[in-house]
């Protein structure tokens, strides 16, 4: 295929009015976002707050990024807080050492995968910090596993959405964020297994919420990332420093709901040929259908990218470029372009 000619094409789709009233949230710092990385409601979403033990959230994605292994507990891994309550010379294999940190928020847990994943817990936020750089966390800084208080370690709402959305896109970090209990098997003592139960109330009390984690210390007060689906639409609700969490994250998914909606993108292609080396000329269409939840506000615009010559070997569903959807610079939706039949002109 030759070089892409790209040009803005009319993006065609049905929302109705809906209504704008703002949602009330007693949190210090809150934010609503679609999957695809829209702002729905935010309040002061790019101030730096600590985070407390939602931090566990990073810790949990980089260790689902290694291969699963057997991981000694010592009690150097040991941690004030919240706690699975790991002895010294216990043995479990790294995921179910993960499930039992996110359910439970276990900050013997969260040292001892960081250092079983980095050697010590200052590599592993190396890793932390590697990790927020690739997904555009620009206000973000890690320098514990588990989220305990320290002046160099901190997020905010916006950031830890971002995160939010990437965790969530891994199916084995949704399996575990969604159980409300589950059973942990140690390989040492050997037969020893342990129930734990996910913290996250909002799990019972919101339908459609199938995640993400809860956090508190002292200082960064009540922290809450929660993620819910309605209608084929997902959204991701965080709220620092909240002492209404569960009912705020309620009010914001209801508002939320009521203003996206996902539609189906579609642009006028009737126009748009492509031409082979031997001069004949074909129609274009997109290879499937573009969905994108959206509110009233969103305009999203659509950048066609079509190749001017293709080869001579032409036929129906031969790829020639693709159609991409955007609301100012982030795409929202993206589908090929290819070759429809060969027309006239």
């Amino acid at each position: 295929m030759s070089r892409l000619l790209s040009m803005v094409v009319a993006v065609a789709m049905l929302v109705p009015g809906l209504p704008g009233n703002a949602v009330n949230v007693r949190a210090a710092a809150a934010i609503l976002m679609t999957e695809n990385g829209q702002v729905v409601f935010s309040v002061n979403e790019n101030e730096k707050r600590p985070i407390a033990s939602i931090t566990k959230i990073m810790t949990a994605v980089i260790a689902l990024g290694k291969k699963n292994k057997p991981v000694h507990f010592d009690g150097t891994m040991s941690a004030e807080g919240s706690s699975m309550y790991l002895k010294d010379g216990d043995t479990l294999m790294l995921y179910d050492l993960v499930c039992g940190m996110m359910l439970t928020s276990g900050n013997d847990a969260a040292n001892a995968v960081a250092v079983c994943v980095g050697g010590t817990r200052e590599k592993f936020a190396e890793l932390m910090n590697k990790k927020a750089k690739e997904l555009n966390m620009n206000n973000t800084h890690f320098v514990t596993p588990s989220g305990l208080d320290d002046s160099g370690h901190y997020s905010t709402a916006y950031d830890m959405a971002m995160l939010c959305r990437y965790a969530m896109s891994i199916e084995e970090f949704r399996n575990i964020v969604s159980k409300k209990t589950a059973s942990i098997k140690y390989i040492s003592p050997f037969g020893k297994t342990q129930t734990v139960t996910n913290h996250n109330r909002l799990l019972s009390l919101y339908p459609g919420c199938d995640g993400i984690k809860t956090g508190y210390t002292e200082k960064a007060g009540r922290t809450l990332c929660s993620s819910a689906v309605k209608d084929g639409v997902r959204l991701f609700a965080v709220t620092l420093s909240d002492r209404n969490d569960w009912n705020d994250h309620a009010k914001l998914y209801d508002y939320g709901f009521l203003r996206v909606k996902n539609y189906e993108l579609t642009s006028d292609l009737s126009r748009c040929r492509v031409r082979s080396y031997d001069g004949r000329v074909y129609s274009v269409c997109a290879e499937s259908s573009c969905f994108a939840p959206l509110s009233e506000e969103d305009k999203p615009r659509a950048r066609l990218c079509l190749a001017p010559f293709v080869l001579y070997d032409v036929k129906p569903g031969t790829p020639v470029g693709y159609l991409e959807y955007r609301i100012g610079s982030v795409p929202i939706a993206c589908t090929r372009l290819c070759i429809e039949r060969e027309c006239s002109s």
